[in-house]
């Protein structure tokens, strides 16, 4: 009998292939980050955390594995110009630093209300800033622009199959690491790691649980697995920053058929959470990182009898760029 969630025979965006694919071409550049554990946190989740940490990967989060593997896919014709792509945060970020260790221009256009931190991140890495207004509108047009100016390549952040593969390469090594789990939780927000995660562990070991971990204030990817169609949202509203894009049409098939549940949290659950990384992992998370410790701990989880047998988890803590101004400034006072 088939497991429920195992991947079938439906041509997805990626696959187990490409992912290996990716970990081959990626691994000359990538860290194969650690996974970390804490006693005090397992007793306080009541189940055994195993953290993969991504926070520790180039350019602080997952997203330079999958813009690497976009990046040193393209054929020397195609990279030549440079690539382009719009974006608010890490994939800004890993993008210019792919682009700077291929050798070729990256034009990243970022909204204006972009954290501080994460711009400075793309200056950092050789990555050339274009402003945009803070609406999708003006993010797509000024791409556009880019691209008729420049001939360059657009590469989406999320919903593109290369990118797909190279955060697949996650599970690659996490179950490597901590062949045990039984269940994997990722945050969810256009979809981009977490597809690349269930395609790979569920290729791996069709029984293993992937579950999505979402904010309150952007939590369409919850109505949409309810509604079994895409739903987007007239505005979000979470300090999780990373998690505020919706679900692509590449990769909402893979969270449509491989992810077993998405569990929604309060802003108040995810700051706690990152509270415990830096106390007690003494590892510092973004909000978007820290979300799925949240999940773990939140009493929708907890209580779900569903999930009662989930006894060895892995958490991606997906990034850790966080803007330190206020901390800084507060200890000035």
């Amino acid at each position: 009998m088939e497991a429920k969630g195992q991947v079938t025979a439906e041509k997805y965006a990626a696959d187990i292939s490409s992912i290996r694919e990716a970990q081959l071409r990626i691994g000359p550049f990538i860290h194969r980050t650690p996974v970390v554990s804490s006693e005090t946190i397992d007793a306080i989740a009541g189940r055994k955390l195993l953290f993969k940490c991504e926070c520790f990967q180039k350019g602080g989060s997952f997203k330079f594995r999958g813009a690497c593997n976009a990046v040193f896919s393209l054929d020397d014709d195609q990279a030549a110009k440079g690539v382009v792509t719009h974006s608010s945060g890490n994939y800004a970020a890993a993008l210019s630093l792919a682009a700077k260790l291929r050798g070729i221009p990256g034009y990243i256009i970022i909204p204006k209300n972009a954290p501080k931190c994460k711009v400075e991140n793309v200056k950092r890495y050789g990555g050339r800033v274009i402003w945009s207004e803070s609406n999708l509108r003006s993010r797509e047009d000024t791409a556009t622009k880019v691209l008729q100016e420049t001939g360059a390549v657009l590469l989406h952040p999320y919903n593109d199959g290369r990118t797909i593969s190279g955060q697949g390469t996650i599970s690659l090594e996490l179950l490597e690491q901590a062949p045990q789990l039984d269940t994997i939780i990722v945050p969810i927000s256009g979809g981009g790691l977490i597809s690349g995660v269930a395609l790979a562990a569920k290729s791996i070991n069709p029984a293993i649980r992937v579950l999505a971990a979402e904010p309150m204030g952007a939590n369409d990817a919850a109505q949409s697995k309810a509604a079994g169609r895409i739903i987007t949202l007239p505005e979000t509203n979470t300090i999780a920053d990373g998690l505020r894009a919706f679900l692509g049409d590449l990769t909402w098939p893979i969270v449509r058929d491989l992810v077993d549940d998405v569990i929604i949290v309060e802003d108040k659950a995810i700051v706690e959470a990152m509270r415990l990384c830096y106390e007690i992992l003494k590892v510092v998370v973004e909000p978007s990182g820290a979300i799925g410790l949240a999940a773990v701990l939140s009493d929708d989880f907890r209580n779900n009898p569903a999930w009662k047998d989930c006894s060895n988890i892995g958490i991606v803590l997906s990034g850790g760029n966080v803007d330190l101004d206020v901390l800084w400034d507060s200890f000035r006072k």
